[in-house]
């Protein structure tokens, strides 16, 4: 009886195929942006992770001044390599910590020249930020200690200064700092911002501070949380002890700030699923808007075949068959339109995750239920149509012209 049904549902389908197929529009538009909005977005999550992840494991970042309001903001007073050695002594499930101190510089070799981003720090930079030597070595203790002019480059700046050439054992030159190049960074490529990861040269905390900066200020600090231990607690150690090296009365403001990158991760997260809930719930629009379409264009189809309808009645047709009739039909409208929305959703998120560099995740969950979301509005706006069509009296629908 239902394949009877399901049969007469697509007969009635192809014999008005330009009309079915501008009455599936809304469902076909609503399921595919509700499918295209959730994979995007699942996308643009992942890739936030994996962004606060390749930063460094368990990064919790200090960084001085503090934000006290719109347009204020505390003192800015820099680190010192004593604040350093302080977190490193003195508290607990620390794996590494690094300074650092950044500036724009441009790089010179031969006649090539490149503007990129010098960083000053130590051994621990690697560790905390998840940076690998591609080839060459990191520094040794005795260049960290009298700041020797050796420096580690980004592939970015190996390919713009040096293309196909060796550059392990060669000189750079920044302003007045001559350095050799003892080693060269696995590439990370670039982050969700946009940023070049690989455009650094990196170079002794001490050389830094002596031959760029003139100074023994630190502008950042930099700790890597040991696996399994709380970053929150460690947070509240840190701000503890940089009040204490820092001098800081009870009645007295931070004036430094203790990021813990987990909460980043968490409030990026979480804002980037609202968004694509408050999208898909726009989209989601849409299927009402083409339920609506089905159940006019099956009031105009009852109305067409009022005497078709009379005839199976006359004939020994139950009321409940009729209905069925009108529903099948109803429904194998929204929910043909609701597979072509998944497999236009499918295509349009593969376009748009190369476009906007986001990774393309896909999601049964939300496939099933847009599907079944689909079916469920050609039950709803399908029945009432269904219903006028099974309650026809046989002489009134024979009647009709």
């Amino acid at each position: 009886m239902f394949w009877n049904m399901l049969l007469l549902a697509l007969r009635e389908i192809k014999r008005n195929v330009l009309r079915s197929v501008l009455t599936t529009i809304g469902i076909v538009i609503g399921v595919a942006a509700v499918i295209t909005m959730v994979t995007i977005g699942g996308g643009a999550t992942k890739q936030i992770k994996q962004m606060i992840e390749g930063l460094g494991s368990n990064l919790v970042v200090i960084s001085p001044g503090k934000r006290m309001g719109p347009g204020q903001s505390t003192d800015v007073i820099p680190f010192s390599l004593a604040d350093v050695e302080a977190i490193y002594r003195d508290i607990n499930a620390v794996a590494a910590v690094s300074p650092v101190s950044t500036i724009s510089f441009k790089a010179i070799f031969s006649n090539q020249n490149w503007t990129t981003q010098v960083t000053g720090t130590d051994n621990q930079y690697f560790n905390v930020t998840n940076r690998t030597i591609k080839s060459g070595r990191l520094f040794n203790e005795s260049e960290l200690r009298i700041g020797s002019s050796v420096c580690i480059i980004g592939e970015t700046v190996r390919q713009k200064l040096f293309g196909g050439q060796v550059a392990l054992g060669e000189h750079i030159r920044l302003q007045k700092l001559n350095c050799e190049i003892i080693g060269i960074l696995d590439e990370k490529g670039q982050n969700t911002m946009g940023m070049d990861q690989d455009d650094m040269v990196v170079i002794p905390i001490i050389t830094y501070q002596r031959r760029i900066a003139g100074n023994l200020y630190i502008s950042l600090i930099q700790v890597s949380v040991q696996n399994g231990a709380s970053t929150e607690k460690v947070q509240r150690d840190i701000t503890h002890l940089m009040r204490e090296q820092r001098h800081l009365s009870d009645s007295d403001d931070d004036n430094f700030t203790v990021t813990d990158m987990k909460e980043i991760a968490r409030m990026l997260t979480s804002t980037t699923k609202m968004l694509t809930g408050l999208l898909s719930a726009v989209a989601a629009v849409s299927l009402l808007v083409g339920g609506v379409g089905i159940m006019n264009i099956m009031l105009v189809s009852v109305t067409e075949r009022t005497r078709e309808i009379g005839i199976r009645l006359a004939i020994g047709a139950y009321e409940l068959e009729v209905l069925m009739q009108f529903l099948v039909e109803a429904v194998a409208l929204s929910s043909l339109g609701g597979l072509i929305g998944i497999f236009l959703a499918i295509g349009a998120s593969i376009f748009l995750s190369g476009v906007l560099r986001v990774p393309f995740i896909f999601n049964a969950n939300i496939v099933g239920v847009a599907f079944l979301f689909s079916a469920v509005i050609g039950v709803i706006f399908g029945y009432f149509p269904a219903l006028k069509a099974a309650r026809m009296t046989p002489i009134d629908a024979l009647r009709h012209e």
